[in-house]
């Protein structure tokens, strides 16, 4: 799969501070790719260098193969976490400037601006200022100004902030659609519920640092830890709670002796599933045996918790 975008050893400094540090990324095309990280990680400077807002003290960007170049602000989309509307303004006026600052021509941007305000189903806010509206409001006019240039690459920083559930879903699959139709997505978030609906790649930047990046799917495979959730139907419950604790580690467990059923959270050596499999069908009816897999939070907590201790 070819690259949207390249960060090879990019480094960034303001005085003593260093905002980046050697940070290399490939972002393939067609993906979303999850830029994560606690606050003062370095995201945000990334996202500016990305956007040619500021500079790298060294190290390049390529994006479609290309060293960055001015004539690439118009491929990019980028919807900050810090909202940015003239709020005296009418909507529909701000949306058509914004619209030719972006190149588009003014019958140009007045169709895909009624193609997009119909979709969100907001076309009596045309004459309406930005004052007047909420913020959640405000987010899916800023949401439109941001996509309707179709640039090639799009980054959104939080871009579910001001929504209600129902709203934030909207967006959601819009910003799935949008990357159905082609389009690649830098997805900066705190919203762990959201990478994992969304991203297919995550990058971690810690202190200025990458200290994670690939597949989502092979990271969490490799965060496994052996863990099982599993549910035995037996009258011998807690008998074999206490069994079981003298050979393995029980995270938690529950055991309900009207129900005759033993909820256990359990971790196990490598490879010894086959082994507690026999040993726990000889005492009773096993009802579930699942392997627990770390969820993005669980490895974002996990990843940081553990640089910080080093």
């Amino acid at each position: 799969m070819d690259n949207i975008l390249v960060a090879k050893e990019v480094s960034k400094h303001y005085g003593r501070h260093t905002a980046l540090n050697k940070i290399s990324l490939e972002i393939p095309e067609n993906s979303i790719y999850g830029l994560l990280g606690p606050n003062g990680a370095g995201k945000t400077t990334l996202i500016r260098i990305i956007n040619q807002i500021t500079h790298p003290d060294s190290g390049e960007v390529l994006l479609a193969g290309q060293p960055l170049h001015p004539k690439h602000i118009s491929m990019i989309g980028y919807l900050p976490e810090e909202r940015g509307l003239y709020k005296s303004m009418k909507v529909g006026e701000q949306v058509l400037y914004l619209a030719q600052l972006k190149g588009l021509s003014k019958n140009d941007a007045k169709q895909r601006l009624k193609f997009w305000f119909d979709r969100l189903e907001i076309g009596d806010w045309w004459n309406r200022k930005v004052q007047e509206l909420s913020k959640g409001m405000a987010q899916k006019i800023q949401f439109i100004v941001t996509v309707l240039h179709e640039p090639k690459l799009l980054i959104f920083d939080e871009p579910f902030s001001g929504f209600d559930p129902i709203n934030a879903n909207i967006i959601k699959d819009e910003i799935l659609q949008l990357k159905q139709n082609g389009t690649s997505i830098i997805f900066s978030t705190h919203r762990m519920e959201s990478v994992e609906e969304l991203c297919e790649y995550i990058a971690l930047i810690h202190k200025s640092e990458k200290i994670l990046d690939g597949r989502l799917s092979d990271i969490k495979k490799a965060y496994k830890n052996n863990v099982y959730k599993v549910g035995l139907e037996s009258g011998q419950g807690e008998m074999i709670l206490r069994g079981l604790s003298n050979k393995f580690q029980i995270i938690s467990s529950h055991y309900s002796k009207a129900e005759r059923q033993l909820d256990f959270t359990i971790q196990l050596p490598s490879g010894d599933t086959r082994n507690i499999l026999t040993q726990l069908a000889a005492k009773g009816n096993i009802n579930n045996f699942v392997e627990t897999i770390p969820s993005a939070s669980d490895i974002f907590i996990q990843t940081v918790q553990g640089k910080n201790k080093v």
